[in-house]
């Protein structure tokens, strides 16, 4: 069966406003000046640390990595109730499963914190598996994750007829990891000329995402 895994923030949720309001806030604990949306979009990476180090000009301590994570994590979850999903996004869930596929989620947002906001939004249905992260954040990025979330989907899942749609850099390297396909979409943490050097599909919007994951796994 055709599969796609999809990524959240900012990709099925349309919230980089959040992400780099929240970004801030972090950054105000370790005297860091807030950035704009264009300079988010043009320095980050993974792993997240190396972000931050970006920002920092040296590499933040084990202690200011947790106190960073915190803030944002906070500030996020206060700003994220206000945050809509992408543009087509329930036609595109409803569309996928209507014609026989199956589709999950996976998000590095905490998994506690990232359930209820996808049931609020009425599309939990659509989904085999929801899964976040649990435990603390290292920052070092999705395959390890990917993996578990695939085992945990079974075998009425096929890795090799499985793409994930994500919007950043390690969407792209979890899956190849894990050899399913990936494609990537402008919309959300990367620039294009950021997305584009990594060897995958690259498109600008999730209609585009989609009819190319058809294509890619028919």
């Amino acid at each position: 069966m055709s599969h796609i895994v999809w990524d959240w923030n900012g990709t099925l949720l349309h919230d980089m406003g959040a992400v780099v309001e929240a970004s801030n806030a972090a950054f105000a604990t370790i005297g860091v000046p807030p950035i704009t949306l264009e300079t988010y979009r043009e320095l980050y990476c993974f792993p997240i640390p190396k972000f931050y180090e970006l920002l920092l000009g040296r590499q933040p301590s084990a202690r200011e990595w947790a106190v960073l994570d915190e803030a944002f994590q906070d500030r996020y979850a206060e700003l994220s109730p206000g945050c809509g999903l992408t543009s087509g996004v329930v036609e595109l869930l409803a569309g996928w499963g209507a014609a026989g596929r199956s589709q999950s989620l996976l998000s590095m947002h905490e998994h506690e914190r990232l359930l209820p906001q996808v049931r609020e939004r009425g599309i939990e249905e659509h989904f085999l598996r929801v899964d976040g992260r649990t435990g603390p954040s290292d920052g070092t990025g999705k395959t390890g994750w990917l993996l578990r979330h695939l085992a945990a989907l079974g075998p009425g899942v096929d890795v090799r007829r499985t793409v994930l749609i994500g919007d950043a850099a390690d969407d792209a390297e979890a899956a190849l990891n894990a050899g399913a396909h990936a494609v990537l979409y402008t919309g959300g943490s990367h620039t294009r000329a950021k997305l584009e050097p990594l060897g995958v599909p690259v498109v600008d919007t999730l209609a585009e995402a989609v009819a190319l994951a058809e294509r890619i796994v028919a």
